[in-house]
């Protein structure tokens, strides 16, 4: 790797034992993809995955007090994915003492680390850092230090930034010396699309659901999709971005996909088109049997397949303004129509902090409470990975969340039956 003076001199010392070290990590990094140099992260935020206190990453915590006591703080102040406790989420007695003595019980003395390291804020803990509540929105072209799957997806496909699907760590470390490898998704030749993806259903496709099939198929690749117009319009408003943060989602966590292009919405496709398609893409014909072939073959993780739902989670990644706004309506409405005044199965809904004071500002937060669903701003991830939640008969519309845990996923629709009739469609 061909490193500027500046990098040089960080590498060899000049700047501290822990700054070198810190650079030796990264050009390791970049020589194992074949980078040839480094470039500068030019965002304002970083974003950082590693947000849990868990008890069995003493190594992390230790490399972390390393960095402090060193002064190798982040270039940059960043964001970093949600809290893993909440009491207000629904946990009996013996679930509270594993998370609170067994898994996380260092959260408190971790997040003193990352507010020493650089942390936004308290209201910064959020897996949607990107969101206009929360203030980390890259602009099109700047160079990301990012971790987390699905925010790093919907910067480089939504906003047109550029990121590598680093892992937890390397993107602290970026930010600390302010350059990262250039290979893969920072390149013009790693964003080009390796499949074209065509949507043919005759209805609108499950975000999280198309996502699914899509990752599943292409993998590591860059898809192009074409037809998706027909359901989500052609401008990146409310309503498309929100459906392509859980698309987005699902083809980073059912796949690897680290950046999508889609014809005639997302940034770089308006702006160049199908010239983003390298030549001898593949083809993947998506219709309504291939959406419901995928779905079928979700294995089901429970005890007993025919048990009752327990808990209902959404929110993975973190809900939007909107989507609180527009699932308090429709509770209310599956409410109403059933007869029934609160919702059949303990649920909580997901969103970051700052977004959940937002909604709390609005007349929608008491509405919402009175259908009996709680609103939190925890990762179910992390809940779920509590070995008694992890047997509880959970369900969720997020592939993602079904991907990671023993979660059980059923579409927006079926999920609002569960809620409100009881039972799915």
């Amino acid at each position: 790797m061909i490193l500027t003076k500046e990098q040089q001199a960080i590498l060899d010392g000049e700047k501290g034992e822990t700054l070198s070290k810190v650079m030796k990590t990264l050009v390791m990094y970049g020589d194992a993809f074949g980078a040839e140099k480094m470039v500068p992260v030019t965002s304002k935020y970083n974003h950082l995955v590693t947000s849990f206190g868990l008890k069995m990453m003493t190594p992390v915590f230790d490399l972390m007090q390393q960095l402090i006591d060193a002064g190798a703080i982040s270039k940059q102040e960043f964001s970093v994915d949600p809290r893993p406790l909440d009491k207000n989420v629904p946990a009996n007695v013996l679930q509270n003492f594993v998370f609170n003595k067994f898994m996380y019980a260092t959260q408190e003395s971790y997040e003193k680390q990352l507010k020493e390291l650089g942390l936004m804020n308290d209201d910064a803990f959020t897996c949607t850092c990107y969101l206009d509540e929360v203030g980390n929105k890259p602009k099109k072209g700047e160079v990301l230090s990012w971790a987390e799957s699905s925010a790093v997806v919907y910067a480089n496909s939504v906003l047109g930034a550029r990121c590598n699907r680093n892992s937890g760590i390397m993107d602290i470390m970026g930010s600390i010396v302010g350059y990262v490898p250039y290979f893969g998704l920072l390149t013009d030749e790693g964003r080009k699309a390796t499949w074209i993806v065509k949507i043919e259903t005759e209805k609108k496709p499950e975000a999280q659901l198309l996502g699914s099939a899509i990752g599943m198929k292409v993998m590591e690749a860059v898809p192009y999709v074409y037809g998706l117009d027909k359901w989500i319009g052609n401008e990146l408003n409310d309503d498309a971005c929100t459906y392509l943060k859980d698309f987005g989602a699902a083809t980073a966590s059912n796949g690897a996909v680290g950046l999508y292009h889609i014809d005639g919405l997302t940034p770089e496709a308006v702006e160049v088109g199908d010239s983003l398609i390298a030549e001898g893409a593949e083809v993947y014909v998506i219709d309504d049997a291939e959406l419901e072939r995928v779905k079928a073959s979700y294995p089901v993780m429970w005890k007993n397949a025919d048990a009752k739902p327990k808990l209902c989670f959404m929110g993975c990644p973190h809900m939007t303004l909107k989507q609180l706004k527009d699932w308090t309506d429709k509770i209310e409405a599956g409410l109403a129509a059933s007869g029934n005044k609160k919702v059949l199965i303990p649920t909580v809904f997901t969103a970051s902090p700052a977004v959940l004071k937002e909604f709390n500002n609005t007349g929608y937060a008491v509405r919402l409470k009175a259908t009996g669903v709680i609103t939190s701003y925890i990762c179910p991830l992390m809940y779920m990975n509590n070995p008694l939640c992890k047997k509880m008969p959970v369900i969720t519309s997020s592939n993602k969340l079904r991907t990671y845990t023993t979660a059980r996923y059923y579409t927006d629709d079926e999920i609002l039956h569960a809620l409100t009739v009881g039972g799915t469609k």
